[in-house]
């Protein structure tokens, strides 16, 4: 079977293709056509000589990649120098300056230019290091000591993070770093109150952004260089090898029959093209193309069929294994293994994609939505998909499910896929291996260039303390309502998403506020622990020394209202003191993990919520609906985005054990459906009065946490209520909304 015609196209949020070239704003240098097309996996074979050499030596950055995350032990310093180097040539040579450059020969030969200094001055800080300890340790008290040549190779590499990320995603993140760095320098120094902060001289500047763990070749650069390019890289394989089409004929299969088919096909394929790309753009574009079409010659309008693309291809990344870089971020942050993130990850994932359903079954309903034609399925693209998706995927969850590290999941699964792919008509040839390893390296360009660029940000907000000043500030504007602070949360992400990539905003928003927002959760077992009484020695002298008054009354209990004032008024110094005493380290670590888990999961709105939804937008284009319309039906149909942080907060969903989580997602699956009906003011039937109380009632009943009874109660409500919206006589024409 021939390789996909053309699957950059196809799955084009590949970071340079559809990322850049149509979510970028129009002031920043865009990606030409002409630049791109050296790194074409279909173009293996064919044109100039030059790029022959740019494609190998493409192939041979990928197989370092594999190699030196298996058996090439070197420092993190080097691995993450040239990781950056060597992508930083890439998008040099893919992207221009500026718009009107694109397609100058000058420029272009300037960039050639750029790349290789780029890559040589990442090689050369990386040399740099143990002379820099050397000489500043031999001369004391006069600061970090920097030749001439380390000056002009670090002042590149950070110049260039700032820059390429500037031609890569627009000007939102490069300001975020050069205020960044400006406040670390001088403007910290001149800012009032909790922001104030001591300024630095430009040599230790210089060295913690380049040495430090919280720099650029820190640990965020590790887990780019470590996990996700290995990531990317299996997901060219599963495209190369037919599994993106075995997904789609699968789905098929699942909805052929059902009415309205057409949307369902699209929320499962959605799901699954997830554990192969993490992207929703890439969803959207991939699967879009065909499920939107299908859509609405089912019978949906035009704007419902790209709002239900978006809202799936969205909850893509949401999706295990890979949940875009989230999951690898995860795990950096809490220090939980990345198996751990997985696992809690998935009933969360299924719940999403329910609810996306659900507003599929009620528009149906609504609509008239006839029963579709089977579709043949091509059983070619089943078979020759089927093992290259289903045994290197099940194989990789074996391993990270058993403490494998995830770069050796996603090496075994990338050697298991071309094994397996010879006993199907899509073989994984040395040709298509080559394409796949371009596929790959070419999708992994803006995360590698980005997240090594984001550790500037992260250096000065570490360097600084600022964090604790968000922190202290989420805290004090939410005056203890974890409601609040939830809701502050969301809507930082919404704006922050509005110009930064999802990786991006969330990385950003866990480094300020994860801390504040476990801190709140985990202050409702202080608060129960002071209104009981506590009898340590420990907790009363510590809070004695805020209030003595507290001493005389904390053995007998200072009563639920009492304790929640005490708890919120705290210094943020005295409440992790007590939460070290009152709440066990394993409490503490699931509380981190809810934190960074609402936090990534608000930080999924921007895709789907105007002014600015990449995702949504690229469903109106290729369903031709308006773009601002189709943003507003995809934040509709996206409403799992909200709900599931809610459960996060307030359920055991996440922090409590197997059984306590299917019972949530259990009852809590009634309650999305009646939040849909809600939504959409149409169950089985249209809703009257009472079957608006009835679903309002039993929604909140439903979702109620701890209360098994009124689970129970509210999921029978919502059934008995919608039943009786089913109309007396079939539904015969369609009913216009």
């Amino acid at each position: 079977m021939p390789a996909p015609k053309d699957p950059i196209k196809a799955a084009s949020d590949d970071p340079v293709s559809a990322t850049v070239t149509t979510a970028m704003p129009s002031d920043a240098g865009e990606v030409s056509e002409k630049r791109r097309r050296w790194l074409d996996p279909e173009s293996l074979g064919h044109g100039p000589w030059t790029a022959h050499v740019m494609r190998w030596a493409v192939i041979a950055f990928a197989l370092w990649h594999i190699a030196t995350n298996l058996f090439i032990n070197e420092a993190g310093i080097w691995q993450n120098a040239l990781h950056f180097g060597g992508f930083g040539l890439i998008a040099a040579l893919s992207t221009a300056p500026m718009q009107r450059l694109r397609d100058s020969r000058w420029a272009l030969v300037l960039d050639v230019i750029y790349g290789f200094a780029i890559f040589g001055a990442a090689i050369w800080v990386a040399y740099a290091e143990d002379g820099v300890y050397v000489n500043s340790m031999a001369q004391r008290g006069s600061g970090w000591i920097f030749s001439p040549m380390d000056w002009i190779a670090g002042g590149l590499v950070i110049f260039a993070a700032v820059d390429l990320t500037r031609r890569l995603t627009g000007w939102i993140i490069p300001t975020l770093i050069l205020i960044s760095l400006a406040y670390i320098l001088f403007l910290g120094a001149w800012l009032p109150g909790v922001f104030r902060s001591a300024s630095l001289p430009l040599s230790d500047v210089l060295f913690r952004s380049l040495y430090n763990d919280e720099g650029m070749f820190g640990g965020i650069t590790t887990i780019s260089s470590a996990n996700i390019t290995l990531f990317m890289i299996f997901g060219g394989f599963l495209i190369y090898s037919g599994a993106s089409d075995f997904v789609i004929e699968l789905s098929r299969i699942v909805a052929a029959r059902l009415r309205g088919g057409g949307a369902y096909v699209a929320v499962i394929s959605s799901a699954l093209t997830g554990t192969i790309s993490g992207s929703a753009v890439a969803n959207t574009a991939s699967t879009g193309v065909i499920t939107i079409p299908t859509m609405t010659s089912n019978g949906f309008k035009p704007t419902f069929a790209a709002g239900v693309e978006a809202a799936s291809s969205t909850g893509g990344q949401l999706v295990p294994p890979i949940m875009g870089a989230g999951a690898f971020v995860m795990a950096s942050y809490t220090g939980l293994p990345y198996s751990t993130i997985v696992a809690v990850s998935v009933l969360p994932a299924i719940l999403y994609f329910l609810s996306v359903a659900c507003f599929v079954r009620i528009e149906v309903l609504r609509s008239g939505i006839p029963a579709a034609t089977p579709r043949p399925v091509d059983r070619k693209k089943l078979a020759a998909g089927a093992l290259n998706f289903v045994l290197p995927l099940g194989v990789m969850i074996w391993l990270l499910m058993t403490g494998r590290t995830p770069n050796y999941a996603a090496s075994v699964a990338i050697a298991v896929l071309v094994v397996v792919s010879w006993a199907t008509p899509t073989k994984m040839t040395p040709k298509r291996i080559a394409q796949a390893l371009i596929f790959g390296m070419r999708t992994a360009v803006m995360t590698a260039v980005l997240l090594t660029a984001i550790g500037l940000v992260n250096n000065a907000i570490t360097t600084s303390g600022v964090g604790g000043a968000f922190s202290l500030m989420i805290i004090q504007w939410s005056q203890g309502s974890l409601i609040i602070a939830i809701a502050l949360v969301a809507l930082a992400s919404l704006i922050l998403g509005m110009g930064l990539p999802v990786t991006a905003a969330y990385v950003i928003l866990a480094i300020l506020l994860a801390p504040a927002l476990s801190g709140l959760l985990a202050d409702r077992i202080v608060i129960d622990a002071l209104a009981a009484g506590v009898n340590d020695a420990a907790v009363s002298g510590t809070l004695a020394l805020f209030d003595p008054s507290l001493q005389a009354d904390l053995p007998s209990g200072l009563g639920a209202e009492r304790a929640a004032e005490v708890v919120s008024s705290l210094p943020m110094e005295v409440s992790a003191v007590l939460r070290s005493s009152l709440v066990d380290q394993g409490q503490l670590s699931t509380f981190l993990l809810v934190a960074h888990l609402i936090i990534f999961w608000l930080s999924q709105d921007s895709n789907v919520t105007p002014p600015v939804c990449l995702a949504a937008y690229t469903a109106a284009g290729i369903a031709g609906s308006k773009p601002m319309a189709t943003g507003l039906t995809s934040w509709k149909i996206a409403k799992g985005l909200y709900i599931m942080p809610l459960l996060f907060a307030y359920t055991p969903l996440i922090s409590g054990d197997g059984a306590e989580a299917l019972r949530v997602a259990v009852f809590a699956s009634f309650g999305i459906y009646a939040v849909t009906a809600l939504l959409q003011r149409h169950a089985e039937g249209p809703l009257t009065w009472w079957a608006y109380a009835g679903l309002l009632v039993g929604a909140i009943g439903a979702f109620m946490p701890y209360h098994i009874w009124a689970n129970l109660g509210g999921a029978v409500l919502i059934l008995v209520t919608a039943w009786g919206t089913r109309p007396r006589h079939p539904i015969g024409q369609r009913i216009e909304t």
